[in-house]
């Protein structure tokens, strides 16, 4: 009975007419942004969070504004993977093998539609079980003290490479270079400065929200200006949209996958690190055992769209478990909206659903009026969404550039955090082209304190006692998961891509084939 008290209490909340105005704005922007190839929701909800901040919003409201902006990525990604078989973000990946074939034999409209769908059944039952797991996991998280904290944020950097698609090595350079710019300022408890080099303005740290939109929005612009400019990949390129509403029956003959692929992407989604990206992989691969008896997927199966959509987008809702709960991020983006809390003076924990309720549930209820949101402008509206995929990337990048800037100097007041952004921006453009992820850098810089902060009390608490990391049950889980979750991403990692190889070549083998 608490839960439905406090979920009326979050729909009042999200119910006022700035929020929804919000989350309608959050949901169409960020369809936008995930229908654009290569930003993707992590570089959607950081290019917007300046705008976030310069107007003024309170806690509430911004989360309101960024989460749809999130959830809108998540569906916008399935549009230029049908339209033009380049996926808007990486869990958009696997939309690309039976999506893009549908709309070639002229069912774009209808692989639109469907994928809209999917994506709004993986979503709506991600945000039940955010409400029905995130209370329990607050009643265990209660339980920890410093030592199993310390061995949880292990945990989230063991499992790293679960969020990158890179390798672990990499991974792990990232995360450790995260955490060198975490310990920049004073120390807290010794007051001596670190690693300021004499610079009064580092004193008091690295601004987090600066360093994600110079590693995100800014790269994305120098990267543009090194190999896009004058390109015009998304110029031209039409594709006929044919029927909208895709028919009842192609509903029904994927409603299975639909359900099948949300629970698998819900649990990869709560999973720290795991992300949707290994959401859609594993629903996809799960319903091709299931159902392909005919050999069809591939080939422009609708449960082969259907799928990976709500995988993904199940992925997405399942995240926030970890990251509201826990504070531990449970993907790339729900990073992002950690250093947003944490910037509003938000501690996410086992505290934040008794300390901020109506930060939560009314987050929680927003979440279920952006879905429905997003389910009425997909469909109607799908033409139009095929349009944005024609704005050159040489009108696009200047307006990125311009938001990151003007929103920084508008939070800050400091023309010294525009030149560290820029120096971000310069980081990441050469980290993305050593096929360095950024992710872990991000993760490394909002978790490097407070994980030092649980080391330093655990042993203060125990006298010098280095076993008090290993003296609970919940440790010896957390540590052990941990070391698991560093192993498994090694494993798994070799056989997705020998999957996705061996895919790609019965892909240009049929393609071949189909050409002779």
């Amino acid at each position: 009975m608490d839960t439905i008290a406090n979920l009326a209490d979050g729909f009042a909340i999200a119910l006022t007419w700035q929020n929804l105005g919000l989350a309608l704005l959050g949901a169409f922007l960020g369809t936008i942004i995930g229908a654009l190839p290569g930003l993707g929701p992590s570089n959607g909800v950081a290019i917007l969070i300046p705008l976030a901040f310069s107007l003024g919003l309170g806690a509430t409201p911004a989360l309101i504004l960024l989460t749809s902006v999130y959830y809108g990525a998540m569906y916008g990604g399935r549009i230029s993977s049908i339209l033009l078989n380049i996926p808007g973000d990486e869990p958009a990946m696997m939309t690309c093998l039976d999506g893009h074939p549908m709309a070639q034999k002229g069912m774009a409209g209808e692989a639109l539609s469907l994928s809209g769908i999917a994506s709004f059944v993986g979503s709506i039952v991600a945000t039940f079980g955010l409400i029905l797991l995130a209370p329990q996991l607050v009643k265990i998280a209660l339980l920890f003290g410093p030592a199993e904290y310390f061995a949880l944020f292990t945990l989230a950097f063991a499992t790293l490479g679960g969020v990158s698609s890179t390798n672990q090595a990499k991974s792990a350079f990232a995360a450790a270079l995260g955490i060198g710019l975490a310990m920049v300022g004073v120390d807290t408890q010794t007051g001596v400065p670190r690693f300021t080099f004499g610079e009064v303005h580092l004193y008091d740290g690295i601004d987090f929200l600066v360093a994600i939109v110079g590693l995100f929005a800014l790269s994305e612009v120098f990267l543009f200006l090194e190999h896009r400019h004058g390109s015009s990949d998304a110029e031209g390129k039409k594709m006929t949209i044919g029927r909208i509403v895709p028919p009842l029956k192609m509903i029904k003959d994927t409603s299975g996958a639909m359900a099948r692929s949300t629970g698998i992407g819900f649990l990869a989604g709560v999973l720290p690190g795991a992300g949707a990206s290994l959401g859609s992989f594993l629903a996809y691969a799960l319903e091709k055992k299931i159902s392909d008896k005919d050999g069809t997927f591939g080939k422009g199966d609708p449960r082969g769209l259907a799928a990976p959509e709500a995988g993904n987008n199940a992925a997405a809702g399942g995240a926030l478990v970890p990251m509201l709960a826990l504070g531990v991020p449970g993907s790339g983006t729900t990073a992002v909206l950690l250093a947003v809390l944490l910037s509003l003076n938000i501690t996410p924990g086992p505290l934040l659903f008794t300390q901020n309720p109506d930060v939560v549930w009314g987050l929680i209820a927003a979440l279920f009026i952006a879905n429905f949101m997003l389910l009425a402008l997909n469909i109607p509206m799908v033409g139009m969404f095929t349009r944005i995929l024609m704005v050159p990337p040489r009108v696009l990048m200047p307006i990125v550039a311009m938001v990151s800037f003007v929103g920084i100097y508008g939070i800050s007041g400091s023309s010294f955090d525009l030149y560290v952004m820029i120096g971000f921006g310069v980081l990441g453009w050469v980290l993305r082209k050593l096929d360095v992820p950024l992710v872990p850098i991000i993760l490394g810089t909002l978790l490097g304190n407070a994980m030092e902060s649980n080391l330093r009390r655990a042993i203060t608490i125990s006298d010098g006692d280095w076993s008090v990391l290993f003296g609970s049950p919940v440790s010896l889980v957390l540590w052990a998961v941990a070391l698991a979750g560093f192993v498994l991403p090694i494993v798994v990692g070799k056989v997705i891509k020998a999957r996705m190889h061996g895919a790609r070549q019965t892909a240009q083998a049929e393609e071949m084939d189909a050409t002779d």
